[in-house]
């Protein structure tokens, strides 16, 4: 045989053969039932349980521990070991992260910092079963402890790729620290479950970026000089800012004319920006030239937000995925934002495909409309302006693969309320007075769901609402969401699943920054929000309610009244009390004392003199024993009431008997977490490393061969 005249090309054509056979196993393995061996994701059972509390335990040396707190805006990484549930592993990075969370908490007399767990930064390889990235949330201006914790549930429910969560009791050297909210980092292990595979990209977009979220690729980032910034002006409780007050002075709320279902309006028809209508002008009543010069003079003692426009050396465009033009350097905080590494032709296809979405072409092509359009049905029900919809247009995580876009959830401590925080500019949008804040809210528009920014400023949400046959689709995943989680008492049965899980350890909480009577007091008014808001948007659906901002602002007596609600109760973007800074490394177990839990929330609170909320501190700020100082410290906790002090209360929406089909991605499934399936294009390295020693002795036999035959 070795000798035969056609030995190469009966060795070429094997070769060939061999090949082809391993690129089949490869890609349609599975379909002939060859299955390759998959990541390991068994933390989505073992840690991602929410049925119970978990326990996470950092051990870590003095020396490090004050080095962490010393330093933590600069987000650096200290050397600990991290037991989970307890099982131990050693030699894990962790550090504070955030962006106005961490700096709030620097700033204040709080030590109660949120923390990301890396397994695998010193020790390549190593994972919590499968879970490289650990986050451990403060739950810094959540007093009901469940804004992050719904939020997630509701995006869970509507099938959007999502971060898994759950409540765990966080302890420094076997001393509670605090009752902290886990979240699944949104990197490898998250990519695994959620895609089955490295193909696309994923980016977090953000022109805040305090610290090193985005160290991956390039993430160190300068502050900027925050020394010349305006000084805001000091004893004025609700400040508004408008393009213009002349043009609030001559509107007339005679003008019926609204734009075109889920487009933005003209700057004539609605307030610039965005902003929720007022609710204290009626139809037929126009604003006085009185009213807008005493606006005017206001307007003059704030100072020139502009120059915070380009804080950090960007318009920020590329945030919003406004496109430009074709230069990489255009979109500088997209690229900073990466999360694994990629290429300039990843770059450019990325680009291509945000100058369609401008253009409004091919746009099932280069946007997941299902995942997007679902996406925007629950973050815009939460009302979270602190994200994309908001003027600081971040908190989100942006996937392209194959040209495709969609958004993965981030960050939802401030969702259910006014974020009054941001870049401001000429667009900053007014906020509601306090006693319409509730009712704007309750009510805010589906169609027009923006805040500090207009429509035509967010082109993922504005391109896909004002095409009729998407806006369609978004009205018709809105009625699912709300016959589904609320009106079937999911979203109630969730609440109050939750509040009997973590009751207890937030009463012991020592480091919390609320009082466990504003706790509770909150938890009351997240339900009775979520009552209404989607009473209020089942009436947007079909047409009782205008859906737009122009709408509201021309007929506000359609509009849920919720004006006795306390919004603030849950929580705002100001925060305080915690633990006291200066304390030293935890060593020793403190004792609680066990109270009666109460999960219902009747607490009676008072108002302060500013009217602003204030948060009480635990004794001794939360210090270990041995740690304390002697002296006792107590704040009262109270909250903004209305004058009566009374509660809105709601009958929720007629339900049919029947409980809802659940929206799932496609398959009508839950996202349960566990890895998809259907990854038959995916390359099995496995195999391929298979075909290439194949290939190699092949060519070893055929060299052999031809030695043979000479």
């Amino acid at each position: 045989m070795t000798n035969h005249k056609n030995i190469d090309r009966i060795c070429a054509i094997i070769g060939v053969v061999t090949i082809l056979i391993g690129f089949v196993f490869s890609y349609y393995g599975n379909a002939i039932g060859i299955t390759a061996g998959t990541a390991d994701l068994s933390y989505v059972t073992k840690l991602f349980d929410d049925s119970r509390v978990h326990t996470v335990n950092i051990e870590i040396s003095e020396e490090n521990w004050n080095s962490l707190q010393e330093n933590a805006t600069n987000e650096e990484y200290e050397l600990c070991d991290v037991t989970v549930d307890g099982e131990t592993l050693d030699n894990v990075a962790i550090r504070p992260k955030g962006n106005s969370s961490l700096s709030s908490v620097a700033s204040s007399d709080s030590e109660r910092y949120s923390f990301k767990i890396e397994f695998d930064k010193y020790n390549d390889g190593l994972s919590y079963h499968g879970l490289d990235k650990l986050n451990l949330n403060n739950i810094i201006s959540d007093n009901t402890y469940l804004k992050d914790y719904l939020s997630y549930d509701m995006m869970k429910y509507m099938g959007v790729d999502a971060p898994l969560t759950c409540f765990v009791k966080v302890s420094v050297n076997g001393e509670y620290f605090g009752l902290y909210l886990a979240v699944e980092g949104v990197e490898e292990a998250f990519v695994s479950r959620n895609y089955g595979t490295d193909e696309g990209t994923l980016y977090k977009p953000d022109i805040m970026e305090i610290g090193g979220d985005n160290e991956a690729v390039g993430g160190d980032r300068e502050m900027p000089d925050m020394s010349n910034l305006p000084t805001m002006p000091q004893g004025t409780e609700t400040t508004q800012t408008t393009d213009t007050a002349s043009a609030d002075a001559t509107q007339s709320a005679g003008t019926n004319q609204q734009p075109a279902t889920g487009q933005a309006p003209s700057g004539s028809q609605r307030p610039s920006g965005g902003q929720p209508p007022n609710m204290n002008q009626t139809a037929d009543t126009a604003q006085t030239t009185e009213d807008a010069t005493a606006q005017t003079q206001n307007n003059s003692q704030m100072p020139d937000m502009s120059q915070m426009g380009n804080l950090f050396g960007a318009s920020g465009d590329d945030v919003a995925l406004i496109y430009s033009d074709d230069e990489l350097s255009s979109y500088e905080n997209i690229w900073n934002g990466a999360i694994f590494d990629v290429t300039t032709s990843d770059k450019e296809r990325l680009i291509d495909s945000i100058k369609q979405l401008n253009e409004g072409e091919n746009l099932n092509e280069v946007v997941d409309v299902e995942e997007v359009l679902k996406y925007f049905v629950v973050h815009n029900f939460v009302d979270n302006y602190d994200s994309y919809t908001g003027s600081m247009k971040h908190n989100y995580y942006l996937r392209e693969e194959d040209g495709q876009m969609s958004i993965v959830a981030w960050d939802y401590n401030l969702a259910f309320s006014n974020f009054m925080g941001g870049v401001g500019g000429e667009n900053t949008t007014t906020t509601a007075t306090n006693t319409d804040e509730a009712t704007t809210l309750v009510n805010y528009p589906i169609d027009t769901p923006v805040s500090g920014t207009t429509m035509a400023e967010r082109p993922l949400l504005n391109e896909l609402l004002s095409n009729e046959t998407y806006l369609a689709q978004y009205h018709q995943y809105f009625e699912e969401f709300i016959a589904g989680y609320f009106e079937s008492g999911r979203c109630a049965e969730t609440i109050d699943k939750a509040v009997a899980l973590i009751s207890a350890d937030v009463n012991e909480d020592p480091t919390k920054f609320c009082s466990y009577e504003e706790y509770q007091e909150g938890v009351a008014v997240l339900k009775q929000f979520c009552e209404l808001r989607s009473e209020s948007i089942s009436g947007q659906l079909d047409g009782t309610i205008p859906a737009t901002t122009t709408g509201q602002t021309e007929q506000p007596t359609t509009l849920i009244n919720a004006s006795t609600l306390n919004v603030s109760a849950m929580g705002s973007n100001t925060m305080g009390g915690g633990m006291n800074k200066g304390m030293g490394i935890p060593t020793s177990q403190t004792t609680a004392v066990a109270t009666s839990v109460d999960t219902t929330a009747s607490a009676q609170t008072t108002s302060g003199t500013d009217g602003k909320q204030q948060v009480a501190k635990a004794d001794g700020g939360g210090q270990p024993a041995g740690n304390r100082p002697g002296s006792d410290t107590t704040s009262s906790a109270t909250a903004n009431q209305s004058s009566d002090g009374s509660q809105a209360a709601t009958d929720s929406a007629t339900q049919n008997g029947q409980t809802p089909t659940m929206p799932g991605n496609n398959t009508n499934q839950e996202n349960n977490g566990t890895m998809p399936t259907n990854i038959g294009g995916t390359v099995d390295w496995t195999a391929i490393i298979v075909i290439a020693a194949s290939v190699l002795l092949l060519g070893v036999g055929i060299l052999v061969t031809k030695l043979y035959k000479r």
